[in-house]
């Protein structure tokens, strides 16, 4: 009997290839199999592509038969062209177009006319080049734009950990699907939260990467007004790194490009590089802002890395960290991004849109940012940017690239939640009459690292009194992606993380 290898993280799958303990025949196989048993009840993949996947999973077989025919097994995959090659993963049916699938992207009207990608994108053409399988996308509210997967096309995603519960979103169905145990990482994108509160609610760990990290080419450029980034969901520190490392190549006319790593850097080998005590942040907001089992998982968590030898300073934030001001300026270039997303498909399609079309919420926000002056996007960027001038002071400008710079008077780091309380229940978050005003008390942690452009990551460190996971949230300087993972690893390695194991 073939071992059971649900939990398995990508890396370590990668490595049984390597040692001929199973192929990836056998680990597409059994992510379908898992697909079909268990995806009746989650509603995470919407677009699965089993044929297409198996024969993919056949060529890489082929491919990790050569080299251990010719004695190139790897003990080590981070150092092949194809370092996650013939490993399962899932795509978020929302940007990381693929040519020739479904993409909806949530939206009726999509799945109305079976809209197909009509090219493979950079990102999903940097992990097929990686060798990742993806054997399936999906399900995302309508384009991304809430904290929870309830699209009206697909239907609601449960949470892997109750199934009454929200997975999170907007990549909330990728994160049920690794969650679950369908497939070991598995794509994701982050204009408002979207990666991390996913990670937080399904016990994952959730990486933003800074802007620019990952391209959005040939689609997208100025991607919702430069808040929004790909990335992936993972269940371990090493496989954010690694992905991380397949993902961050810049195309050209890129209109970001975050700060390139060092000669000999990557991602993963900052897991392994010598850290110095770092000084690090802690803030829960305002009294109130965050439930109490909320704010001990940030302070057991603070706890933890004291232990470490790093020195935590409670009641920290950069000067306007919470400012009701955000709100103001974020909702004119959401709105606007709204308005632009409908229509760049009316002319694609060829007619107006209309509200029967998309869901009322987004129609309403698209309808206020058509109504929108020019002057004011452009006056709201303006304050966001003199915002993000006022917090970047609170941050060491160089972020420890090799991890063993001594102290440099500002702050390396700030923890905080990732919500301010537990996933609610499904349908909470969509309520139509206090769904919006429920977001914004839910998420008032996560949009500051979209609007600043910082890495950010979610870590799975604890479980609430009735088991549901909670995540914490750590925030970097522009660029300082490796020190996040650093830092990740070592609350991984004191065993800070819950096991997926743990599911009910």
């Amino acid at each position: 009997m073939p071992a059971d290898r649900r939990f398995t993280d990508a890396t370590a799958l990668a490595q049984a290839f390597a040692a001929g303990e199973t192929d990836p025949t056998e680990a597409v196989h059994a992510a379908l199999e898992r697909m079909e048993r268990l995806n009746p009840a989650l509603n995470a993949v919407i677009h699965p592509r089993p044929e297409l996947a198996l024969a993919e999973a056949e060529a890489s077989a082929q491919r990790w038969s050569r080299r251990r025919a010719g004695s190139n097994a790897l003990d080590d995959t981070s150092d092949v062209g194809a370092p996650f090659d013939g490993v399962p993963m899932a795509i978020k049916d929302l940007g990381c177009e693929q040519a020739g699938e479904f993409h909806h992207a949530g939206a009726r009207f999509l799945v109305e006319l079976g809209w197909r990608g009509s090219l493979d994108s950079h990102l999903y053409r940097l992990l097929s080049g990686a060798g990742l399988i993806s054997v399936g996308r999906t399900n995302t509210p309508e384009f991304g734009t809430t904290i929870t997967t309830e699209p009206d096309a697909y239907g609601p995603t449960a949470n892997p950990w109750s199934l009454d519960r929200s997975p999170g979103g907007s990549s909330g169905g990728s994160a049920a699907a690794v969650a679950a145990g369908i497939v070991p990482v598995a794509h994701g994108n982050d204009g408002g939260g979207s990666i991390r509160v996913p990670a937080a609610a399904c016990g994952l760990v959730g990486l933003k990467p800074t802007r620019g990290r990952v391209s959005t080419a040939p689609r997208l450029g100025e991607h919702r007004g430069g808040f929004a980034v790909d990335g992936m969901l993972t269940r371990t520190v090493r496989d954010a790194a690694r992905c991380l490392d397949i993902i961050s190549r810049p195309a050209p006319g890129d209109p970001y490009i975050a700060p390139p790593l060092g000669p000999g850097e990557s991602f993963v080998g900052a897991l392994t590089v010598s850290m110095p005590p770092l000084r690090i942040a802690v803030s829960t907001g305002n009294r109130g802002r965050a439930s109490a089992p909320v704010r001990r998982a940030v302070e057991q968590a603070a706890e933890l890395l004291a232990r470490l030898g790093h020195r935590i300073e409670p009641d920290t934030a950069p000067d306007g960290w919470f400012s009701a001001e955000l709100a103001d300026h974020t909702i004119v270039v959401r709105t606007v991004g709204m308005a632009t997303e409908l229509a760049g498909w009316a002319e694609r399609l060829g007619r107006p849109m209309t509200s029967d079309d998309v869901e009322p919420a987004n129609w309403w926000s698209a309808e206020l940012g058509a109504s929108l002056p020019a002057s004011a996007y452009v006056q709201a960027l303006e304050e966001l940017a003199r915002w993000r001038r006022r917090v970047m002071a609170f941050w060491n400008s160089d972020p420890a690239p090799g991890l063993s710079t001594p102290d440099r008077g500002g702050y390396d780091l700030l923890m905080t939640p990732v919500l301010a309380d537990v996933t609610p229940p499904l349908g909470y978050l969509a309520d139509p009459t206090d769904g919006a005003r429920r977001i914004a008390e839910l998420a008032a942690f996560v949009n500051q690292a979209n609007i600043s452009g910082q890495p950010a990551i979610s870590l799975p460190t604890a479980v609430d009194a009735d088991g549901l996971p909670l995540g914490v949230q750590l925030h970097a300087a522009h660029g300082g992606e490796r020190l996040l993972l650093a830092v990740a690893q070592q609350i991984a390695d004191a065993d800070g993380f819950i096991s997926l194991g743990d599911l009910p």
